[in-house]
Protein backbone atom coordinates (compact mmCIF):
# COMPACT_ATOMS: atom_id res chain seq x y z
CA UNK A 1 0.00 0.00 0.00
CA UNK A 2 2.58 2.66 0.71
CA UNK A 3 4.22 1.18 -2.52
CA UNK A 4 1.49 2.20 -4.60
CA UNK A 5 1.02 5.93 -2.82
CA UNK A 6 4.50 6.32 -3.39
CA UNK A 7 3.97 5.50 -7.77
CA UNK A 8 0.70 7.65 -7.46
CA UNK A 9 2.59 10.45 -5.54
CA UNK A 10 4.95 10.11 -8.27
CA UNK A 11 2.38 10.68 -11.05
CA UNK A 12 0.33 13.52 -9.93
CA UNK A 13 3.92 15.36 -9.68
CA UNK A 14 4.30 14.49 -13.64
CA UNK A 15 0.81 15.75 -14.57
CA UNK A 16 1.25 18.88 -12.28
CA UNK A 17 4.37 19.66 -13.90
CA UNK A 18 2.97 19.27 -17.33
CA UNK A 19 0.06 21.12 -16.45
CA UNK A 20 2.57 23.83 -15.48
CA UNK A 21 4.63 23.71 -18.42
CA UNK A 22 1.50 24.07 -20.67
CA UNK A 23 -0.24 26.63 -18.73
CA UNK A 24 -0.37 30.27 -21.30
CA UNK A 25 -1.20 32.11 -17.22
CA UNK A 26 2.22 30.99 -16.19
CA UNK A 27 3.77 32.59 -19.24
CA UNK A 28 5.62 29.66 -20.01
CA UNK A 29 6.33 29.33 -24.04
CA UNK A 30 5.79 25.90 -26.45
CA UNK A 31 6.68 26.09 -29.78
CA UNK A 32 3.52 25.33 -30.51
CA UNK A 33 1.86 29.09 -29.08
CA UNK A 34 5.42 30.81 -29.97
CA UNK A 35 3.59 32.77 -32.13
CA UNK A 36 1.18 34.09 -29.85
CA UNK A 37 3.61 35.75 -27.60
CA UNK A 38 5.34 39.08 -27.90
CA UNK A 39 7.51 39.80 -31.00
CA UNK A 40 11.14 39.26 -30.73
CA UNK A 41 12.60 35.95 -30.78
CA UNK A 42 10.97 33.79 -33.98
CA UNK A 43 11.80 30.44 -31.95
CA UNK A 44 10.95 31.63 -28.11
CA UNK A 45 9.06 34.73 -28.62
CA UNK A 46 12.16 36.98 -26.39
CA UNK A 47 11.09 34.32 -23.66
CA UNK A 48 15.05 32.75 -24.02
CA UNK A 49 13.36 29.32 -23.54
CA UNK A 50 11.17 26.88 -24.60
CA UNK A 51 9.58 23.42 -24.36
CA UNK A 52 9.05 21.34 -27.50
CA UNK A 53 5.64 20.91 -29.01
CA UNK A 54 5.58 17.03 -28.97
CA UNK A 55 3.46 14.07 -27.17
CA UNK A 56 3.51 12.74 -23.68
CA UNK A 57 5.86 9.67 -24.47
CA UNK A 58 7.93 11.60 -26.34
CA UNK A 59 11.41 11.67 -24.37
CA UNK A 60 12.20 15.77 -24.84
CA UNK A 61 8.31 15.99 -23.65
CA UNK A 62 8.06 19.10 -20.52
CA UNK A 63 12.10 19.57 -20.94
CA UNK A 64 13.16 23.59 -21.14
CA UNK A 65 15.02 24.19 -24.03
CA UNK A 66 17.73 27.00 -24.00
CA UNK A 67 16.67 28.91 -27.58
CA UNK A 68 19.44 29.74 -29.66
CA UNK A 69 19.23 33.43 -29.63
CA UNK A 70 20.28 32.76 -25.46
CA UNK A 71 23.83 31.63 -27.41
CA UNK A 72 24.04 34.89 -29.81
CA UNK A 73 23.44 36.79 -26.59
CA UNK A 74 25.77 35.31 -24.26
CA UNK A 75 28.54 35.44 -27.23
CA UNK A 76 27.42 39.39 -27.60
CA UNK A 77 27.81 39.87 -23.85
CA UNK A 78 31.09 37.60 -23.92
CA UNK A 79 32.47 40.05 -26.60
CA UNK A 80 31.47 43.06 -25.07
CA UNK A 81 33.17 42.30 -21.69
CA UNK A 82 36.29 40.92 -24.02
CA UNK A 83 35.76 44.64 -25.68
CA UNK A 84 36.39 46.41 -21.72
CA UNK A 85 39.53 44.45 -21.11
CA UNK A 86 41.15 44.87 -24.60
CA UNK A 87 40.89 48.51 -24.52
CA UNK A 88 40.81 48.10 -28.26
CA UNK A 89 38.30 51.05 -28.41
CA UNK A 90 41.49 52.73 -28.06
CA UNK A 91 43.13 51.21 -30.64
CA UNK A 92 40.31 51.67 -33.17
CA UNK A 93 42.51 53.71 -35.49
CA UNK A 94 45.11 51.03 -35.40
CA UNK A 95 44.46 49.44 -38.67
CA UNK A 96 45.98 48.15 -41.98
CA UNK A 97 44.81 51.25 -43.28
CA UNK A 98 46.67 53.48 -41.47
CA UNK A 99 49.74 51.42 -41.60
CA UNK A 100 52.60 52.02 -43.81
CA UNK A 101 53.16 49.60 -45.49
CA UNK A 102 56.85 50.30 -45.39
CA UNK A 103 57.30 51.00 -41.46
CA UNK A 104 58.87 53.65 -39.91
CA UNK A 105 62.27 52.49 -40.73
CA UNK A 106 65.07 54.93 -42.70
CA UNK A 107 67.18 51.45 -44.05
CA UNK A 108 66.17 49.86 -46.54
CA UNK A 109 66.45 46.29 -44.51
CA UNK A 110 63.92 47.62 -42.24
CA UNK A 111 61.68 48.71 -44.56
CA UNK A 112 61.78 45.14 -46.22
CA UNK A 113 61.60 43.44 -42.81
CA UNK A 114 57.97 45.51 -41.85
CA UNK A 115 56.88 44.86 -45.66
CA UNK A 116 57.07 40.98 -45.09
CA UNK A 117 55.55 41.36 -41.20
CA UNK A 118 52.66 43.43 -42.74
CA UNK A 119 51.73 41.07 -45.30
CA UNK A 120 51.68 38.67 -43.60
CA UNK A 121 49.73 39.83 -40.69
CA UNK A 122 47.26 41.00 -43.66
CA UNK A 123 47.05 37.14 -44.55
CA UNK A 124 46.61 35.88 -40.82
CA UNK A 125 43.69 37.97 -40.34
CA UNK A 126 41.69 36.94 -42.84
CA UNK A 127 42.08 33.39 -41.36
CA UNK A 128 43.73 33.40 -37.72
CA UNK A 129 45.47 29.57 -37.72
CA UNK A 130 48.48 28.50 -35.35
CA UNK A 131 50.85 31.47 -33.68
CA UNK A 132 51.96 34.83 -34.98
CA UNK A 133 54.69 36.24 -33.08
CA UNK A 134 55.89 39.43 -33.44
CA UNK A 135 59.68 40.50 -32.13
CA UNK A 136 61.58 43.49 -31.91
CA UNK A 137 62.49 47.04 -30.23
CA UNK A 138 59.83 49.65 -28.80
CA UNK A 139 58.54 51.47 -31.97
CA UNK A 140 59.27 48.65 -34.36
CA UNK A 141 55.26 48.59 -35.10
CA UNK A 142 54.47 45.63 -32.96
CA UNK A 143 51.45 46.30 -31.83
CA UNK A 144 49.74 48.75 -34.30
CA UNK A 145 49.96 45.19 -36.26
CA UNK A 146 48.90 42.96 -33.81
CA UNK A 147 45.52 45.43 -32.90
CA UNK A 148 45.04 45.68 -36.92
CA UNK A 149 44.61 42.09 -37.27
CA UNK A 150 42.28 42.51 -33.95
CA UNK A 151 40.23 45.28 -35.11
CA UNK A 152 39.99 43.36 -39.05
CA UNK A 153 38.65 40.41 -37.03
CA UNK A 154 36.27 42.12 -35.14
CA UNK A 155 35.00 43.50 -38.47
CA UNK A 156 34.34 40.11 -39.20
CA UNK A 157 32.62 39.28 -36.59
CA UNK A 158 35.30 37.23 -34.95
CA UNK A 159 35.66 37.34 -30.86
CA UNK A 160 38.76 38.38 -29.94
CA UNK A 161 40.63 39.26 -26.80
CA UNK A 162 43.47 42.08 -27.27
CA UNK A 163 45.55 42.63 -24.06
CA UNK A 164 48.36 44.23 -22.74
CA UNK A 165 49.75 41.36 -20.49
CA UNK A 166 50.45 43.93 -17.43
CA UNK A 167 46.96 45.24 -17.37
CA UNK A 168 45.64 41.19 -17.91
CA UNK A 169 47.59 40.18 -14.87
CA UNK A 170 46.25 43.43 -12.93
CA UNK A 171 42.67 42.30 -13.99
CA UNK A 172 42.98 38.83 -12.72
CA UNK A 173 44.42 40.43 -9.33
CA UNK A 174 41.65 42.47 -9.29
CA UNK A 175 39.14 39.59 -9.57
CA UNK A 176 39.79 38.35 -6.12
CA UNK A 177 37.76 41.35 -4.69
CA UNK A 178 34.73 41.09 -3.52
CA UNK A 179 33.65 44.44 -5.57
CA UNK A 180 34.62 42.68 -9.06
CA UNK A 181 32.18 42.46 -11.57
CA UNK A 182 33.82 39.34 -12.64
CA UNK A 183 34.74 36.10 -10.59
CA UNK A 184 38.97 35.51 -11.33
CA UNK A 185 37.76 32.04 -12.52
CA UNK A 186 35.25 33.14 -14.92
CA UNK A 187 37.92 36.18 -16.16
CA UNK A 188 40.66 33.28 -16.35
CA UNK A 189 38.70 30.57 -18.27
CA UNK A 190 37.57 33.41 -21.00
CA UNK A 191 41.50 34.35 -21.51
CA UNK A 192 42.24 30.85 -21.99
CA UNK A 193 39.55 29.96 -23.83
CA UNK A 194 38.71 32.97 -25.85
CA UNK A 195 38.57 31.78 -29.53
CA UNK A 196 40.94 34.64 -30.53
CA UNK A 197 43.85 36.29 -28.02
CA UNK A 198 46.46 38.66 -28.77
CA UNK A 199 48.32 39.11 -26.04
CA UNK A 200 50.48 42.62 -26.33
CA UNK A 201 54.36 43.38 -24.51
CA UNK A 202 55.08 39.75 -23.16
CA UNK A 203 58.13 40.93 -21.47
CA UNK A 204 61.27 38.71 -19.86
CA UNK A 205 60.67 40.58 -16.17
CA UNK A 206 57.33 38.98 -14.11
CA UNK A 207 57.50 40.93 -10.91
CA UNK A 208 56.21 37.65 -9.35
CA UNK A 209 56.20 33.65 -8.95
CA UNK A 210 52.31 34.18 -9.18
CA UNK A 211 51.90 36.22 -12.50
CA UNK A 212 54.70 33.49 -14.05
CA UNK A 213 52.73 30.76 -13.09
CA UNK A 214 49.77 32.56 -14.67
CA UNK A 215 51.08 33.17 -17.70
CA UNK A 216 52.55 29.74 -17.78
CA UNK A 217 49.06 28.33 -17.46
CA UNK A 218 47.72 30.36 -20.19
CA UNK A 219 50.24 29.65 -22.74
CA UNK A 220 50.18 26.34 -22.22
CA UNK A 221 45.88 25.58 -22.55
CA UNK A 222 46.22 27.51 -26.12
CA UNK A 223 49.27 25.65 -26.62
CA UNK A 224 47.52 22.00 -25.81
CA UNK A 225 44.17 23.17 -27.81
CA UNK A 226 46.29 25.44 -30.98
CA UNK A 227 44.13 27.92 -30.36
CA UNK A 228 45.17 31.16 -32.81
CA UNK A 229 47.18 33.49 -30.55
CA UNK A 230 49.16 36.75 -31.74
CA UNK A 231 52.32 37.65 -29.13
CA UNK A 232 53.78 40.54 -29.25
CA UNK A 233 57.15 41.40 -27.48
CA UNK A 234 60.06 43.64 -27.08
CA UNK A 235 62.30 41.03 -25.52
CA UNK A 236 64.31 38.11 -27.06
CA UNK A 237 62.85 35.06 -27.22
CA UNK A 238 65.31 33.25 -25.13
CA UNK A 239 65.60 36.22 -22.44
CA UNK A 240 61.35 34.73 -21.82
CA UNK A 241 60.79 32.12 -19.40
CA UNK A 242 61.86 28.53 -20.39
CA UNK A 243 58.65 27.48 -19.98
CA UNK A 244 56.82 29.86 -22.14
CA UNK A 245 59.79 30.13 -24.26
CA UNK A 246 59.44 26.82 -26.02
CA UNK A 247 56.02 26.75 -26.71
CA UNK A 248 56.04 29.80 -28.49
CA UNK A 249 58.96 28.46 -30.67
CA UNK A 250 57.07 25.26 -31.14
CA UNK A 251 57.87 24.39 -35.21
CA UNK A 252 54.64 23.73 -37.37
CA UNK A 253 52.30 26.19 -34.60
CA UNK A 254 54.55 29.35 -34.24
CA UNK A 255 55.91 31.67 -37.01
CA UNK A 256 58.05 34.53 -35.41
CA UNK A 257 58.65 37.49 -37.58
CA UNK A 258 60.95 40.13 -36.34
CA UNK A 259 61.00 43.99 -36.51
CA UNK A 260 63.45 45.74 -36.93
CA UNK A 261 63.24 49.53 -34.88
CA UNK A 262 63.40 52.85 -36.46
CA UNK A 263 65.28 53.91 -32.95
CA UNK A 264 67.11 51.05 -32.37
CA UNK A 265 70.25 51.58 -30.35
CA UNK A 266 73.00 49.35 -30.62
CA UNK A 267 74.02 48.33 -27.16
CA UNK A 268 77.72 49.00 -28.02
CA UNK A 269 77.17 52.44 -28.91
CA UNK A 270 76.16 52.86 -25.19
CA UNK A 271 79.27 55.13 -24.74
CA UNK A 272 80.31 56.69 -28.18
CA UNK A 273 83.91 57.28 -29.14
CA UNK A 274 83.31 60.72 -30.94
CA UNK A 275 85.26 61.71 -33.45
CA UNK A 276 86.99 63.72 -31.91
CA UNK A 277 88.85 61.29 -29.38
CA UNK A 278 89.01 59.37 -32.36
CA UNK A 279 91.08 61.55 -34.61
CA UNK A 280 93.23 63.19 -31.39
CA UNK A 281 93.39 59.86 -29.01
CA UNK A 282 95.62 57.51 -31.47
CA UNK A 283 98.81 55.77 -31.45
CA UNK A 284 101.01 58.56 -32.97
CA UNK A 285 99.95 61.42 -31.24
CA UNK A 286 100.78 60.03 -28.02
CA UNK A 287 104.13 61.17 -26.36
CA UNK A 288 105.84 59.00 -24.90
CA UNK A 289 108.10 61.93 -23.16
CA UNK A 290 104.77 63.53 -21.51
CA UNK A 291 104.57 66.18 -19.71
CA UNK A 292 108.50 66.03 -18.61
CA UNK A 293 111.89 64.46 -19.28
CA UNK A 294 112.00 62.69 -16.07
CA UNK A 295 113.41 59.02 -16.73
CA UNK A 296 111.08 56.79 -14.77
CA UNK A 297 108.19 59.19 -16.10
CA UNK A 298 109.49 58.32 -19.61
CA UNK A 299 110.06 54.55 -19.30
CA UNK A 300 106.73 53.61 -18.04
CA UNK A 301 104.79 56.04 -20.93
CA UNK A 302 107.19 54.28 -23.21
CA UNK A 303 106.13 50.47 -21.78
CA UNK A 304 102.65 51.39 -21.51
CA UNK A 305 102.58 52.63 -24.96
CA UNK A 306 104.32 49.30 -26.55
CA UNK A 307 101.91 46.83 -24.64
CA UNK A 308 98.88 48.68 -25.58
CA UNK A 309 99.87 48.17 -29.30
CA UNK A 310 100.54 44.63 -28.97
CA UNK A 311 97.30 44.53 -27.87
CA UNK A 312 95.73 45.92 -30.17
CA UNK A 313 97.55 44.26 -32.77
CA UNK A 314 96.66 40.53 -30.39
CA UNK A 315 94.08 41.10 -28.17
CA UNK A 316 94.68 38.58 -25.49
CA UNK A 317 93.72 38.41 -21.82
CA UNK A 318 93.45 41.17 -19.66
CA UNK A 319 95.37 45.07 -20.36
CA UNK A 320 94.82 47.32 -17.00
CA UNK A 321 97.04 50.95 -16.87
CA UNK A 322 96.53 52.94 -13.72
CA UNK A 323 98.12 55.69 -11.84
CA UNK A 324 96.89 57.97 -9.06
CA UNK A 325 97.62 61.31 -11.21
CA UNK A 326 95.12 61.85 -14.18
CA UNK A 327 95.81 62.94 -17.67
CA UNK A 328 98.44 60.16 -17.98
CA UNK A 329 96.81 59.03 -20.69
CA UNK A 330 95.47 55.84 -19.47
CA UNK A 331 92.26 57.34 -21.77
CA UNK A 332 94.26 58.32 -24.78
CA UNK A 333 95.68 54.67 -24.83
CA UNK A 334 92.35 52.80 -24.27
CA UNK A 335 90.58 54.79 -27.37
CA UNK A 336 93.45 54.12 -29.24
CA UNK A 337 93.22 51.10 -29.01
CA UNK A 338 89.40 50.81 -29.76
CA UNK A 339 90.13 52.82 -32.62
CA UNK A 340 92.32 50.27 -33.85
CA UNK A 341 90.23 47.33 -33.25
CA UNK A 342 87.16 48.62 -34.73
CA UNK A 343 89.13 49.96 -38.23
CA UNK A 344 89.84 46.07 -38.64
CA UNK A 345 86.17 45.65 -37.91
CA UNK A 346 86.23 43.82 -34.56
CA UNK A 347 83.24 44.66 -32.13
CA UNK A 348 84.68 47.17 -29.11
CA UNK A 349 82.00 47.83 -25.85
CA UNK A 350 83.84 50.92 -24.58
CA UNK A 351 82.45 52.21 -21.65
CA UNK A 352 83.05 55.19 -19.26
CA UNK A 353 82.25 53.29 -16.20
CA UNK A 354 80.08 55.87 -14.09
CA UNK A 355 78.00 56.66 -17.28
CA UNK A 356 78.00 52.93 -17.39
CA UNK A 357 76.28 51.97 -14.42
CA UNK A 358 73.93 55.01 -14.62
CA UNK A 359 72.61 53.55 -17.86
CA UNK A 360 72.22 49.96 -16.10
CA UNK A 361 70.57 51.27 -13.69
CA UNK A 362 68.43 53.37 -16.79
CA UNK A 363 67.42 50.20 -17.88
CA UNK A 364 64.49 48.93 -15.02
CA UNK A 365 62.66 52.19 -16.02
CA UNK A 366 59.06 51.82 -18.10
CA UNK A 367 60.76 53.87 -21.03
CA UNK A 368 64.09 52.01 -21.65
CA UNK A 369 64.09 50.84 -25.10
CA UNK A 370 66.27 48.23 -24.26
CA UNK A 371 65.99 45.80 -21.37
CA UNK A 372 68.97 45.84 -18.75
CA UNK A 373 69.48 41.88 -19.06
CA UNK A 374 70.84 42.46 -22.83
CA UNK A 375 72.55 45.16 -22.04
CA UNK A 376 74.72 42.92 -18.84
CA UNK A 377 74.91 40.17 -21.44
CA UNK A 378 76.86 42.10 -23.90
CA UNK A 379 78.92 43.38 -20.89
CA UNK A 380 79.94 40.41 -20.09
CA UNK A 381 80.43 38.61 -23.39
CA UNK A 382 81.55 41.05 -25.63
CA UNK A 383 84.92 40.05 -27.70
CA UNK A 384 86.49 43.45 -26.16
CA UNK A 385 85.27 45.40 -23.16
CA UNK A 386 87.20 48.41 -22.17
CA UNK A 387 86.10 50.03 -19.06
CA UNK A 388 87.05 53.51 -19.09
CA UNK A 389 87.75 55.09 -15.48
CA UNK A 390 87.02 51.97 -13.15
CA UNK A 391 86.93 53.40 -9.02
CA UNK A 392 85.35 56.91 -10.21
CA UNK A 393 82.15 55.32 -10.47
CA UNK A 394 79.14 56.43 -7.37
CA UNK A 395 80.16 53.29 -4.42
CA UNK A 396 77.02 51.65 -3.83
CA UNK A 397 76.51 47.31 -2.78
CA UNK A 398 74.64 47.87 -5.94
CA UNK A 399 77.15 49.14 -8.41
CA UNK A 400 80.10 46.68 -6.71
CA UNK A 401 77.58 44.14 -7.11
CA UNK A 402 77.30 44.74 -10.78
CA UNK A 403 81.20 45.18 -11.61
CA UNK A 404 82.01 42.38 -9.50
CA UNK A 405 79.51 39.95 -11.56
CA UNK A 406 81.23 41.39 -14.87
CA UNK A 407 84.70 41.29 -13.76
CA UNK A 408 84.33 37.77 -12.45
CA UNK A 409 82.50 36.38 -15.57
CA UNK A 410 85.15 38.18 -17.67
CA UNK A 411 88.14 36.37 -16.09
CA UNK A 412 86.65 32.97 -15.96
CA UNK A 413 86.33 32.93 -19.52
CA UNK A 414 89.67 34.65 -20.22
CA UNK A 415 87.57 37.34 -22.31
CA UNK A 416 89.92 40.38 -23.71
CA UNK A 417 89.49 43.35 -21.74
CA UNK A 418 90.89 46.20 -21.03
CA UNK A 419 90.79 48.64 -17.33
CA UNK A 420 92.26 52.26 -16.78
CA UNK A 421 91.67 53.73 -12.90
CA UNK A 422 93.05 56.21 -10.51
CA UNK A 423 93.55 53.69 -8.67
CA UNK A 424 96.57 51.94 -7.50
CA UNK A 425 95.62 48.09 -7.57
CA UNK A 426 98.74 47.02 -5.79
CA UNK A 427 97.29 48.26 -2.36
CA UNK A 428 93.90 47.19 -3.13
CA UNK A 429 91.90 44.17 -2.25
CA UNK A 430 88.57 42.78 -2.23
CA UNK A 431 87.10 40.07 -4.91
CA UNK A 432 87.93 42.82 -8.46
CA UNK A 433 91.27 43.64 -7.24
CA UNK A 434 91.99 40.46 -6.84
CA UNK A 435 90.63 39.35 -10.55
CA UNK A 436 92.73 42.57 -11.94
CA UNK A 437 96.22 41.30 -10.41
CA UNK A 438 96.41 37.80 -11.31
CA UNK A 439 99.34 37.27 -13.79
CA UNK A 440 98.02 34.70 -15.34
CA UNK A 441 94.74 36.37 -16.83
CA UNK A 442 97.32 40.03 -17.77
CA UNK A 443 99.44 42.91 -17.12
CA UNK A 444 98.99 45.33 -14.57
CA UNK A 445 100.68 48.74 -15.82
CA UNK A 446 101.32 51.65 -13.70
CA UNK A 447 101.99 54.75 -15.75
CA UNK A 448 103.96 57.07 -13.50
CA UNK A 449 103.67 60.71 -15.11
CA UNK A 450 102.40 63.88 -14.80
CA UNK A 451 99.69 65.58 -16.00
CA UNK A 452 99.57 66.14 -19.91
CA UNK A 453 96.86 68.88 -19.21
CA UNK A 454 98.94 70.88 -16.68
CA UNK A 455 101.86 71.15 -18.68
CA UNK A 456 99.56 73.18 -21.83
CA UNK A 457 98.52 75.42 -18.96
CA UNK A 458 101.65 76.60 -17.75
CA UNK A 459 102.67 77.54 -21.42
CA UNK A 460 99.41 79.28 -21.40
CA UNK A 461 100.23 81.38 -18.44
CA UNK A 462 103.70 82.09 -19.65
CA UNK A 463 102.63 83.38 -22.79
CA UNK A 464 99.89 85.57 -20.78
CA UNK A 465 102.86 87.00 -18.68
Amino acid sequence: MVQAMEGLREVLKRLATTKQLHNPELNVPSAKVRNDLEPGCEICGGHGWFTNDVPVSDAEFGKMVTCRCQQVKRQEDQTSRLLNYSNLRHLARFTFETLDPQGRSKDPEGERLFAEAFQIALDYSSDPQGWLVFTGDHGSGKTHLAAAIANRSLGQNRVVLFVNVSDLLDHLRISFSPESEVSYSDLFNQVKNTPFLILDGLEHRLSTVWTQEKLQQIINHRYSAELPTVITSSSKLVELDPYISSRIQTEGLSRIIELCSRRAEPVHQLVKITPEMSNRMTFQAFNVRGSNSAYQSNRSLEYAFQAAKNFAADPDGWLTLFSENTGVGKTHLAVAIACERKRKGHPVFFAFVPELLDYLRYTFTPDSRITYDRVFDELKNTPLLILDDLGREHSSPWAEEKLYQIIVNRHNSRLPTIITSTLDFTKESGPISSRIQDPSVGDLIRIEASDYRKKGRVRINKKLR
